[in-house]
This record gives C-alpha cells, structure tokens and sequence, in this order.
C-alpha cells in the first residue's frame, strides 16, 4: 500500500510541478476591493446627482493600470466595481438626499482608503 503512495507520488511530481503556482494577493487586497466598490457606487451615483462626467469610471481604470493584475484579480476588482453599481441602480431612480449623504459618506470613506493604502503600503 505505502509503495503505490510512494509511486503514485514520484509519478505525478512532474504534473504537480506544471501547475502555475497561485498569486498571492495584495496585503491591500480587502481595502483595494471596497475602494474599488466605492468607485463603482460613486460612479452611478454622481451621474443620478446630475454629474455625468466619467471620473469615477476613470479612476478605476487608473487603479487596474496601476495595479496591473492578472485576469483572475482584474475580473474581482472589476465586479466589486460592478456591485457597488449595481448597489444604489437597485436602489436610487432619483437624486435624493439620501443620495447626496451617501456621494459624501463614499467620497470620505474612499479617500481614508486610498491615504491608509498608500501609507502602510506606498514606496
């Protein structure tokens, strides 16, 4: 029984070996991911607010370019940014108050965000 192990080991070492190995995601990933729902929430909500300029949407373009990651972590970054979207299209047919509070709360949030990333993780 322990030879069959042992050879079914030494046979698939060389399969094993060929498996790219997983990328390690960011130290920032969990606060890159909210940053890039915050964009996403901010994008729909500036155009409802009657701001229809495409600085939300540019600005997680510039943070994917940045960030250059590979397709798997792209296509995370890009739903979160989707969901936070999606998040207040759900919700918000009009500009409301509560909408403006939100475009505020997002805004702060974001930009306590993008200062505690590039501190702790900046060069």
């Amino acid at each position: 029984m322990v030879r069959r192990i042992a050879l079914a080991l030494v046979l698939s070492a060389p399969l094993l070996a060929a498996q790219p190995a997983r990328a390690v995601d960011a130290p920032y990933e969990p606060e890159l991911m909210r940053l890039a729902e915050l964009l996403g929430a901010l994008h729909y909500l500036r155009d409802l607010c009657g701001d229809p300029a495409t600085t939300w949407r540019d600005q997680m373009e510039r943070l994917l370019s940045t960030e250059n990651p590979p397709p798997d972590r792209r296509a995370r970054l890009v739903g979160r940014f989707n969901s936070g979207f999606r998040s207040f299209d759900s919700v918000y047919a009009t500009c409301t108050a509560s909408a403006v509070e939100a475009i505020e709360r997002y805004m702060l949030e974001g930009e306590t965000l993008s200062r505690d990333i590039a501190t702790k993780y900046g060069n």
